[in-house]
């Protein structure tokens, strides 16, 4: 058989074996070739198939045979089942058997419940017994076995995390149990009452041990107290206690109405033993109470009173008692001693350290009572307090200095001194006059000087003892001082334009005096420092910046001062518009409206100049001086050169206007050509009233052109005088044809200074 597992090779049946080459393909004959071949290898194959066969023909008939045989078994077998599951059918004694089976199992199932039924009954037989002994022995003063058995009971009832799961019997119980605790509680709260109690006319505190409770005598407190503690409401019980020690003997202790002592007094009396805490005034009323060392005494007293006479010397009820009463009692001492004990000196620093080791010593023999807890850093109070001594007077201090600063800020009026405004002439009018006045100050970035309001002075007063006190602080008192002067400085951004904000809104010297604040104390925090910061301790060097404050009042500073100019241009352009764009003014009434309008105009200025010149810096008032001035000038060259008819005496009213308001404003446009940049006065300017001005040559020029002849002005536009003085062609032109009636030379004229426009703007 081994020739059917052998494949045939077709290249052995050809004549060339390479059929992989695509240049020479198979031809027909090799084609015919191939499959006579294959036929005959096919005949040959099935030939030895069949001798094979033929020669194992008994292996053959044994296989087969046998395979019959195990067919003819399992058609046996499939018989012989179905003939068992006939029987099965038809006899149903074992669906019986199941109905058995299955009425055990239930009856099982039902034995079962009713035997848990009856455990339950029986749990809460049990416990509605323990309800009714708890009630028996609160009616019989047994109140320790009833709080034992309460507690036991509110594992089981209260605390049980499968409510829902719960039969509502439970739910019956468990309210049953809510008015046993009540009961209790009641009775336990009334007892602490009637155990503990204050005389106000004797000013003692008495304890009572032996107390009865609903006509049942001899009951002790250390047994309500058990009780309360096993019940839970220790805490509860217990407050009420802690706020009459506190309210009666802590709070008259720690703020020291009068020196006390404490008198610790056992007695006993017909109704059985008391415990009196007496608090008496002192024989010697001058007892030392500076570093806090005599109140402490009297404390640790009455803390060894509540431990001994009232907590039995339990450390869990001692501790229950002081969570109840020490954050009361630390926050007292704090804000009636040790916050009062702060020095207000760095130098007196050192002197605390005696109320640091009171302090620290008190705290300890609290410990030792088991008053506060000796593990839990939380409940040293007082000595974190007086621990950070060095920050709470930082912090102190920083109130003082806001606190300082704000009132100097609220009670600034901004009024100048009577000599004020002569002294600081004399600074503008002498470079080497010395000011007495402390509101002259020196600028450091620039050689100018001005005037400021006493609020800036004394602010920055405040600002320079602050900072030098940061040089002579560690870093922790260094630091809040720092913010106490940044702070300070913000100080004058919030009031003062808040404050004046009336003021702001008008032309007055208060706006002037705030333009100069903000630009002094702009330069003087920019100097800041340069002037400390060498002296600061060593880790604030790196965090201590004032340059981002300076910006700040720079800008508030210029914003001020615009603000003040558009208010004076405003005013300037509102009395401009009552001459009504110069119109007419050869009728008299038409004259006599501009003239007031001038006259105005000159009195607004005249009162700006009196504020400005005075006060402003003067490189400040050189600039909006001049800014001013362009307005006016320009507004009124404007509405002249837009008259569309100027009659021939008109002109000469218009001139005569002009020249009134130059007249009139001579000695102030000397003030502006008499200031340089840096302040001084100068007698030869680099700079003319033309370029601070422009449009004071072109107001001038107009003045001029209003009695010049047609070719003159024509002349004047040829040789670009008029340009150079900041006419427009659209403007020479419209002036000419307002004052020149309509002729031959006019055209001619016009002409001429269209054609020179075009020539000029070729020529560019």
């Amino acid at each position: 058989m081994d020739v059917l597992f052998n494949s045939i090779n077709v290249r052995d049946l050809l004549s060339s074996p390479d059929i992989d080459d695509v240049n020479s393909p198979l031809s027909a004959p090799d084609l015919r070739l191939l499959i006579d071949r294959l036929q005959l290898r096919s005949v040959d194959i099935k030939s030895k198939v069949r001798q094979y066969i033929l020669s194992h023909y008994s292996e053959f008939s044994t296989l087969f045979s046998q395979c019959s045989d195990v067919v003819l078994k399992s058609e046996n077998l499939s018989s012989q089942v179905s003939d068992l599951i006939q029987l099965i059918s038809d006899h149903p004694v074992e669906a019986q058997t199941k109905a058995v089976i299955d009425e055990i199992l239930v009856k099982n199932r039902e034995v079962k419940e009713k035997r848990e039924l009856l455990g339950l009954l029986d749990v809460i037989l049990e416990l509605s017994d323990r309800l009714r002994f708890v009630k028996e022995k609160i009616k019989a003063g047994r109140v320790e076995q009833a709080a034992e058995a309460l507690r036991e009971l509110k594992a089981v009832l209260v605390t049980s995390n499968d409510e829902e799961k719960q039969p509502l019997v439970y739910g019956l119980l468990k309210d049953e149990w809510t008015e046993c605790f009540e009961e209790m509680q009641e009775v336990l709260l009334q007892c602490m009452d009637n155990a503990v109690w204050f005389e106000q006319e004797n000013n003692s505190v008495h304890l009572k041990y032996q107390l009865s409770i609903r006509g049942v005598d001899g009951i002790e407190l250390h047994t309500i107290l058990k009780a309360m503690d096993a019940v839970g409401i220790l805490d509860y019980g217990l407050a009420k206690v802690a706020d009459l020690m506190i309210k009666h003997v802590i709070i008259p202790v720690v703020s020291f109405r009068s020196t006390i002592v404490v008198e610790w007094i056992n007695q006993e009396s017909g109704n059985g033993v008391k415990a009196n805490l007496k608090i008496l005034p002192s024989a010697d009323p001058n007892v030392d109470s500076i570093d806090g060392e005599s109140m402490y005494s009297v404390l640790i007293d009455v803390v060894k009173f509540i431990s001994k006479s009232l907590c039995f010397e339990n450390s869990t009820w001692m501790l229950c008692f002081g969570k109840l009463t020490w954050p009361r009692m630390s926050d007292l001492i704090v804000s009636n001693f040790l916050s009062k004990k702060v020095p207000d000196d760095a130098s007196k620093l050192a002197d605390f350290q005696k109320i640091v080791k009171c302090t620290s010593n008190f705290e300890a023999s609290l410990k030792e009572l088991m008053f506060i807890a000796s593990s839990d850093g939380k409940d040293e109070r007082l000595s974190k307090f007086a621990d950070n001594v060095e920050v709470h007077f930082a912090s102190r201090k920083k109130v003082e200095i806001l606190a300082k600063a704000r009132n100097q800020l609220l009670q600034s009026d901004f009024r100048l001194p009577e000599d004020g405004t002569r002294r600081n002439s004399k600074v503008k009018d002498d470079d080497n006059a010395e000011s007495s006045s402390d509101l002259v100050v020196d600028l450091l970035f620039t050689s100018e000087r001005c005037v400021v309001s006493e609020a800036a002075s004394q602010l920055m007063k405040l600002v320079h003892g602050t900072l030098k006190d940061v040089c002579l602080s560690s870093s922790r008192v260094g630091l809040e001082f720092y913010h106490s002067a940044r702070d300070a400085l913000l100080l004058y951004e919030a009031i003062i334009p808040v404050k004046f904000e009336r003021q702001l809104d008008s032309i007055n010297h208060s706006a002037v005096l705030i333009h100069n604040d903000c630009h002094y104390l702009s330069q003087e925090i920019l100097g800041l420092a340069f002037e400390y910061r060498s002296d600061f301790p060593a880790s604030m060097k790196e965090l201590v910046v004032f340059a981002d404050l300076a910006p700040r009042f720079q800008m508030l500073a210029e914003e001020v001062l615009q603000r003040q100019i558009k208010l004076v241009i405003y005013n300037l352009k509102q009395v401009i518009d009552g001459a009504d764009g110069f119109h007419n003014t050869h009728q008299m009434k038409q004259y006599e409206s501009a003239k007031l309008s001038i006259d105005q105009v000159i009195f607004i200025l005249e009162k700006v100049y009196i504020i400005w010149h005075h006060l402003l810096l003067p490189s400040a008032y050189k600039r909006s001086m001049s800014t001013v001035l362009e307005e006016v000038f320009s507004r009124i060259a404007s509405d002249i050169i837009l008259l569309d008819d100027i009659a021939a005496e008109e002109t000469l009213q218009l001139q005569r206007l002009i020249y009134l308001l130059f007249e009139n404003l001579s000695s102030l446009l000397d003030s502006v050509l008499a200031i340089n940049q840096t302040g001084k006065l100068q007698e030869s300017p680099a700079q003319t009233l033309d370029d601070l001005i422009p449009s004071l040559r072109k107001l001038r020029k107009l003045a001029d052109l209003l009695d010049m002849p047609l070719k003159s002005i024509t002349a004047a536009w040829e040789t670009d005088e008029l340009v150079n003085h900041g006419f427009k062609q659209s403007e020479v032109e419209d002036f000419i044809r307002a004052i020149f009636a309509d002729s031959p030379l006019r055209k001619e004229c016009l002409r001429r200074i269209e054609s020179r426009y075009y020539q000029a703007f070729s020529y560019s």
